[in-house]
């Protein structure tokens, strides 16, 4: 009876365990488990990028003007030194010196051309005055023959008649030859004139270029040209003007000033999202060095032409924001947080962004409260909470924020939607490959011989 009775008890006790087990576990089960329903309402999408402080009008503190001068055939100078980035200078302060050593070499190498000149214009001198002399002498000698045949002629009066015209011929021969003579000095003059006018304009030049040069030399230490932040020139494809860095005629910028009162912040978005962004768009903006502050923008431009990423194949366009408002904390080159409201989208299928989940080719929910299953899903645009949903679930469906226990056991269901997603890649794909070559087919035709085409067109409606 005793055992009888020990063995109900153990059987209890067992069914008790088991209960208490079942219990705790759907208990456990259901405060692990975080779903929410998908939903409809108006969206707002968003695009993110950082991007970087920079002056909308800046001050720009150019090369010596005498540096442009083409006649000095001084085409670039490195700058030897200069100021600390972010260092405030006041109107007149010194920014930077250009190399001073270029400059004096050009001006030894003037003085010797100077020197050169000034003999060849003397040698030159005495090269006219001698020919002119020689041609003098050949008009006085003309001169004297045609006296003496004039009296040959006088004297024939009384001869035959042959002797008569044997003496005019000679008197007219000694005529036109003077006549030649004195023509023809005429035009030695000129032309020795012209010798020695050459030499003296390019005396005068290479004078002009000395005087020029030792200006220039005068003026290559650069100073500010109004108060304020110096920062460094940046150029578009990333390389700064610095100490080392070369400018000359064809790159005058050496440094600027930003005016702090007219912002805008510079950034650079991928080729996938470049379509969404647009002139005019609003734009919040976080500072990263002020966590607190939350700033309002606008997108001022968006390129035409993308650049090519460092080591890799994609694409990026600058898009330049405007800041509204002024901040006194705020300095050029911090970084911003930009989300760009790139559209909204009315009475659309949304739902939480933590509820998407994706692996190396596609995206899904787990979809359902009990049973869960990943479901793929056709996700659109997305912001800060939600993601718009084109096909996968419909309004009211339970998806889960935090993956099931035994998530990966998990089917996939929808694989009809990842082909409809592959297809339109696809789509797209050859869409702008036929673009790309009806473009090319509409370009012109390259010129023959290597010349410009429209100068090929010209030359046949000239023909």
């Amino acid at each position: 009876m005793n055992k009888k009775k020990l063995f109900v008890i153990a059987i209890v006790a067992i069914l008790l365990l088991l209960i208490l087990y079942f219990f705790f576990r759907k208990s456990d089960s259901g405060l692990n488990q975080l779903t929410v329903k998908a939903q409809r309402g108006n969206f707002t999408a968003l695009v993110f990028s950082s991007g970087q402080l920079e002056s909308e009008k800046s001050e720009i503190i150019n090369i010596p003007e005498k540096l442009k001068d083409r006649n000095l055939r001084i085409w670039e100078l490195a700058i030897t030194d200069m100021i600390e980035e972010g260092t405030v200078v006041d109107s007149g302060d010194y920014v930077a010196t250009l190399d001073h050593k270029a400059v004096e070499e050009q001006i030894k190498l003037a003085q010797d051309d100077m020197d050169k000149a000034i003999t060849e214009l003397e040698d030159s001198k005495i090269d006219s005055n001698l020919n002119l002399s020689n041609q003098r002498d050949v008009i006085v000698n003309a001169r004297l023959d045609l006296i003496e045949k004039k009296l040959v002629m006088e004297e024939s009066a009384y001869e035959s008649p042959s002797i008569q015209k044997k003496a005019n011929m000679d008197y007219d021969k000694a005529v036109r030859k003077l006549d030649q003579e004195q023509r023809a000095y005429g035009l030695k003059q000129k032309q020795e004139q012209n010798k020695v006018d050459r030499k003296i304009i390019n005396h005068r030049q290479i004078s002009e270029r000395s005087v020029e040069l030792q200006k220039l030399f005068e003026s290559l230490e650069i100073r500010a040209p109004k108060a304020g932040i110096l920062t460094y020139y940046k150029f578009p494809w990333g390389e700064i003007t610095k100490t080392g860095s070369k400018v000359g005629p064809y790159n005058t910028i050496i440094a600027t000033i930003p005016e702090m009162t007219n912002l805008i912040s510079r950034t650079y978005i991928n080729e996938i999202d470049i379509s969404k962004v647009k002139p005019g768009q609003n734009v919040k903006i976080g500072i990263d060095a002020f966590p607190e502050k939350q700033l309002t923008g606008q997108v001022l431009t968006v390129a035409n032409i993308g650049q090519a990423m460092p080591n890799s194949d994609a694409k990026v366009f600058e898009v330049k924001i405007k800041i509204f408002g002024k901040d006194t904390e705020l300095k050029p080159a911090m970084t911003t947080s930009n989300a760009i409201e790139a559209g909204t989208f009315k009475d659309t299928l949304m739902v939480a962004s933590d509820a998407i989940f994706e692996n190396d080719s596609l995206k899904f929910v787990y979809l359902g409260k009990e049973k869960p299953v990943k479901q793929i899903v056709w996700a659109g645009d997305e912001n800060e909470n939600f993601v718009l949903i084109r096909k996968g679930i419909k309004e009211g469906d339970v998806v889960w924020l935090n993956e099931p226990a035994r998530a990966e056991e998990l089917k996939f269901v929808g694989l009809d939607i990842y082909a409809e997603i592959k297809k339109a890649k696809k789509d797209a794909k050859e869409k702008a490959e036929k673009e790309r070559q009806e473009m090319l087919k509409k370009k012109p035709e390259p010129a023959l011989d290597g010349a410009p085409a429209s100068m090929m067109s010209k030359s046949i409606q000239v023909k």
